[in-house]
């Protein structure tokens, strides 16, 4: 009973609690085709640019990691196919060339989740068949949906701010108090169409501790703050970490934060991002919100995307 009231740590959820609340906001998704990127209006859009005000920009994506590591036994692929140093006794014209891979839904690189990546009871997002997702590719909801950019108002929320750590801890849980909290304490408020961007800290404990099997065990969203998300009628949800807390707090459901925010609420999901070179502009600037553009690789039958967001500030 006493973790249950330290900051963090919520109630564990029932099979019937967590469909009760998938229902509740599927009811309240507030997108269509596109899923939640639908409240991205080119008038929302055009406001957001109003957010740029100093004119720097800075990335929110981690280095790709292409060395194993406890949360990245498979890594990134990379290896150059044409060495300058085999030309460099030749003349004329020569190139450098690379070739790149990678595993897309890892716990270590940056990434883009499409509407087609999580199936649940038989169906994805807005009941579309789970037979449209082939070994062939998705041929529908893939990260294609999002192939002309999703750019508008990000509001960052620090969480390990407002409760002055460094970071949460692995296992705990970021509540709809906590992003209450963080608005109060930073002077912003999420609204509709915006990006939501949440820090737990994942990647400083990461720089400063050395990786771990993040799969096992990573601070994330409880599920009961999607109501949050949900009310504020938000376009996407991008975090530090992986959104969703491991262990997870629902019983029968490993991820129940990817389930309630792309199977119910359409929300492309932005899994691993950094916020550390984000942070200390913001303060600088005494303001927590900023242009986003996210721009994902047109990969038309691709259940996600590696990507490099980048804020303007």
């Amino acid at each position: 009973m006493g973790d249950q009231t330290r900051p963090g740590r919520q109630p564990r959820q029932r099979p019937d609690e967590f469909e009760a609340l998938y229902e509740r906001l599927r009811g309240q998704a507030a997108g269509g085709a596109r899923g939640a990127l639908d409240t991205l209006t080119p008038d929302r859009v055009r406001a957001a640019t109003a957010e740029v005000r100093s004119g720097r920009t800075v990335t929110l994506a981690s280095p790709v990691e292409t060395r194993p590591a406890p949360d990245n036994p498979r890594p990134a692929g990379h290896r150059l196919t044409s060495l300058p140093e085999a030309a460099a006794d030749a003349t004329g014209l020569h190139f450098a060339t690379d070739h790149f891979s990678m595993d897309v839904h890892g716990d270590a690189d940056s990434h883009l989740d499409a509407l087609c990546h999580v199936v649940y009871d038989g169906t994805l997002y807005g009941g579309v068949p789970a037979a449209t997702v082939t070994a062939d590719g998705a041929t529908a909801l893939s990260v294609e949906l999002a192939r002309n950019g999703i750019v508008g108002r990000g509001v960052l929320l620090d969480i390990p701010r407002v409760r002055e750590v460094p970071w949460l801890e692995p296992g705990d849980h970021v509540s709809a108090d906590d992003l209450v909290a963080a608005e109060r304490s930073q002077q912003v408020r999420v609204g509709e169409g915006d990006l939501l961007l949440v820090r737990v800290g994942h990647r400083r404990r990461r720089n400063e501790t050395g990786p771990w099997d993040a799969a096992r065990t990573r601070a994330g969203l409880h599920p009961t703050a999607m109501e949050f998300l949900a009310e504020r009628r938000v376009a996407a949800l991008g975090s530090d970490s992986n959104n969703d807390t491991a262990p997870s707090p629902t019983d029968g459901v490993d991820f129940p934060v990817h389930v309630l925010g792309i199977h119910a609420l359409g929300l492309h999901l932005l899994d691993y991002l950094q916020f550390e070179d984000l942070v200390p502009l913001c303060e600088q600037e005494g303001r927590w919100s900023f242009l986003c553009v996210v721009a994902p690789l047109r990969l038309p039958a691709a259940t996600g995307s590696p990507v490099n967001p980048i804020a303007i500030l």
